[in-house]
């Protein structure tokens, strides 16, 4: 398929194996594929500092989609292509929401992670994310300071996916708009209505000039379906979620046995 200008893949769970590492041999078939004039970017729920470094690593000076979608920003120059952030209307209910069922709320402020409360689910997430918290006393306060890229709330299953289907029905009660997606099973996130990795994706594309039919993208849950069906192939990797597999054009190996690899071998490098 060498027609393909672009590719997009997310990083945990996908590019990523459980160690929070990438493969001798997924580097490899990455440079590979970048040396034939192909694009490769990530796309992320992470903040940008915490998906900057692999970008680094890999050797990507192209914008990276991160935030779910709300930030896309080149890994090296620090040029904005796309910035979609949360509204303070809908910041505000979602805090109080999260106060109300005694979760935590993470609030992304300029590449900065705010909380009020830290559970061991919280804990769990800076580790893997490598981002410290700052804690304040009051997240409504920040607002003053501009709007956040996206709220994150952490409990677990199945507890989150009630709360999935409160808020949203509290959402479009109140006419507050926003976009609901889980990256994780344990973590919903909320953010700005075309802040999505496929509307993301879209507008990079764009600025590369690149066609839906000419985009490849790879990912594993609910917050990349939306990217994985507006690109022409989307690829989904055997430890994704059934709902994204199935609606994926090709399921690949999983993140642990080089997933992402072994498909850009098959389809693009052969």
């Amino acid at each position: 398929m060498s027609n393909i200008k672009l590719v997009a893949i997310d990083l945990d769970d996908t590019l990523l194996r459980d160690d929070l590492t990438i493969s001798r041999r997924t580097q490899a078939v990455l440079k590979r594929v970048r040396k034939m004039g192909i694009a490769v970017t990530l796309a992320t729920g992470r903040m940008f500092p915490s998906a900057r470094p692999y970008a680094e690593m890999l050797g990507f000076d192209i914008p990276l989609i991160t935030y779910q979608g709300a930030l896309v920003k080149n890994a090296l120059s620090g040029e904005v292509v796309y910035h979609r952030p949360l509204s303070p209307e809908v910041a505000r209910r979602v805090i109080a929401f999260g106060r109300e069922k005694k979760m935590q709320v993470n609030f992304y402020l300029n590449d900065r992670l705010y909380v009020e409360r830290i559970t061991p689910q919280g804990e769990h997430y800076a580790s893997l994310a490598g981002v410290p918290f700052n804690r304040v006393s009051d997240l409504e306060e920040l607002l003053v300071q501009g709007a956040p890229m996206k709220l994150l709330m952490i409990e677990e299953e199945p507890v989150i996916d009630t709360y999935f289907a409160e808020l949203r029905e509290i959402l479009d009660a109140e006419r507050l708009v926003a976009h609901l997606t889980k990256s994780k099973p344990l973590y919903l996130e909320v953010s700005h209505p075309d802040a999505t990795k496929g509307v993301a994706l879209r507008e990079l594309a764009a600025w590369l000039k690149a066609e839906r039919e000419e985009i490849m993208a790879f990912g594993d849950s609910f917050n990349d379906l939306e990217m994985l069906e507006f690109a022409g192939i989307g690829v989904a990797v055997a430890n994704a979620r059934p709902e994204v597999r199935s609606r994926a054009r090709y399921v690949t190996s999983s993140n642990n046995d080089d997933g992402v690899a072994e498909a850009l071998e098959k389809l693009v490098l052969s």
